[in-house]
C-alpha cells in the first residue's frame, strides 16, 4: 500500500525542534516530501546554518518516517530558512517587538518592553537565589536546586544574572551558545534546564566592566528578548550583595519569592542578613534560607563541622522563614561544579543530591499565596 503525502505530513507532526520545542511541521520547517516506492526524501529546512541540534533532528524524522508501514529508507534534504521564515517563527513564538515599541515605561515593563513574568495571569514562579557575600556556593545551589525541579518533571529556567562572576553555562555543562532567530534569543537546555548569562557573550578571562545603566538593559534583554516558552520556574543566580542588579530584578519581577544562601559561620550569616532585609525593603518576600557547606562527611562516616554550626538555622529565625535544605560539602559535588557535570544529575543518591531533591519537594509544595504587584520602597 502506497505511502500518501499526507500521511507522513502527519506522521512527522509530533515531532519537535529540540530547541523550540514545537512540531517542526507547525513551525514549517518542513519544505518537501518526495516519494518514492519504499522511499521518502524529506526537506527540512533548519532556522539557521550550522543548526547544533542538526544530528537530533535528522534522527527524530527518519525514526517518525520509518514507523510508517511501507517506508524503508529516509533521506534528508537539509536548507536554511529565509529571513521572512524566520520573522514568522519568532512572531509566531515570541510574538512582534515593534507591537510594543514606543509604550512609555510601566510596572513590570522595561523600557517599553513587556517582562511576561511580570504580567498578571503568568504561571512561572520566579526564584531570586541569594546571598550576601560572595563563596558561598550560591551558583552551584542554583544550577542543582534547577535540575532537582526538573526532574520532578517541570520546565525550569535559569538566568545568571551575575555578570561579574557569571558560571552557570560551566557549572551545568552547556555545550553550544544560543541560538538566535531574528533577535529571538533560543538558549540552550541541558538536563532539562534553559539557561541564560553573560557567559555566553563573554570569555571567561574578560572582565564586564559595566555601571549601572548597562547592567540594567542586559537584565533586560535576559527576561524579554530570551524565548523562555513559559517556565514553569525561573531560577535568578543573583550576583552576591545588594546592588544595581538586585534593584533591577526587584523591578522587573515583583512578585518575586526570594532564597537566600548562607554558610554556617557567623560572619557569613551577619553578612546574608543584609541580603535578605534588601528584599524586605523592595517587597520582595524570603521564603527560606539554604545552608551550604553544612558539614563533611568522613570515611568514618562521622560529620565534620568545618565552617562551624548553626548559621542558617540562626538566620532563619531572625527572618522568622524556614531554612528549606541543608547541603554538605562533598568531593562529587564540587568537582561536578568545576567540570560541569552537576552532581543532581549525574549521581542523584549522593548525600548532596539527596538534599536538592527534598528542597525542590519542598519549593514545590510551597507555593505562594496571590500577590499583586507592589511598588518599589526605594526612592
Amino acid at each position: 500500500m502506497t505511502v500518501t503525502e499526507a500521511e507522513v505530513i502527519e506522521a512527522l507532526r509530533p515531532v519537535e525542534d529540540p530547541e523550540l520545542h514545537r512540531s517542526i511541521v507547525d513551525l514549517g520547517m518542513v519544505r518537501s516530501i518526495t516519494i518514492d516506492g519504499a522511499h521518502v526524501d524529506v526537506g527540512i529546512d533548519l532556522t539557521i546554518a550550522g543548526c547544533p541540534l542538526r544530528n537530533e533532528i535528522q534522527t527524530r524524522v527518519s525514526d517518525a518516517a520509518t514507523a510508517l508501514d511501507g517506508i524503508n529508507v529516509v533521506t534528508i534534504d537539509f536548507g536554511v530558512m529565509n529571513d521572512e521564515q524566520r520573522a514568522a517563527i519568532r512572531e509566531k513564538l515570541h510574538g512582534d517587538p515593534a507591537a510594543t515599541a514606543g509604550s512609555q515605561p510601566a510596572h513590570g515593563h522595561a523600557e517599553g518592553r513587556a517582562i511576561p513574568f511580570a504580567q498578571p495571569g503568568n504561571r512561572t514562579r520566579t526564584l531570586l537565589i541569594a546571598s550576601g557575600k560572595g563563596g558561598v556556593g550560591k551558583s552551584s545551589v542554583t544550577a542543582n536546586l534547577g535540575i532537582a525541579l526538573a526532574q520532578r518533571g517541570h520546565k525550569v529556567a535559569v538566568v545568571d544574572a551575575d555578570v561579574w562572576g557569571f558560571s552557570i553555562p560551566r557549572m551545568l555543562g552547556v555545550e553550544h551558545a544560543p541560538t538566535v532567530i531574528d533577535d529571538m534569543i533560543v538558549p540552550p537546555e541541558t538536563h532539562g534546564v534553559r539557561c541564560i548569562s553573560m557567559g555566553f557573550f563573554a570569555r571567561e578571562d574578560q572582565p564586564v566592566i559595566w555601571r549601572g545603566p548597562m547592567l540594567h538593559k542586559a537584565l533586560e534583554q535576559f527576561l524579554t528578548d530570551v524565548y523562555w516558552d513559559e517556565p514553569d520556574f525561573l531560577l535568578v543566580d543573583l550576583p552576591p550583595g545588594t546592588g544595581d542588579i538586585s534593584l533591577s530584578l526587584a523591578q522587573f519581577l515583583p512578585t518575586a519569592e526570594a532564597y537566600v544562601v548562607t554558610t554556617p559561620n557567623p560572619a557569613a550569616q551577619r553578612v546574608a542578613q543584609r541580603s535578605a532585609f534588601m528584599f524586605d525593603q523592595v517587597n520582595i518576600a524570603v521564603k527560606g534560607v539554604i545552608e551550604n557547606m553544612s558539614w563533611f562527611t568522613g570515611d568514618d562516616d562521622t560529620r565534620y563541622y568545618l565552617f562551624g554550626a548553626g548559621g542558617g538555622a540562626d538566620l532563619a529565625e531572625k527572618l522568622d522563614v524556614e531554612m528549606i535544605g541543608q547541603v554538605p560539602m562533598t568531593i562529587a559535588l564540587r568537582e561536578g561544579s568545576d567540570q560541569g557535570r552537576p552532581i543532581v544529575a549525574v549521581d542523584p543518591e549522593n548525600e548532596a543530591s539527596v538534599v536538592f531533591a527534598q528542597m525542590a519537594e519542598w519549593v514545590e509544595s510551597h507555593k505562594p499565596s496571590k500577590r499583586t504587584h507592589p511598588e518599589l520602597k526605594i526612592s
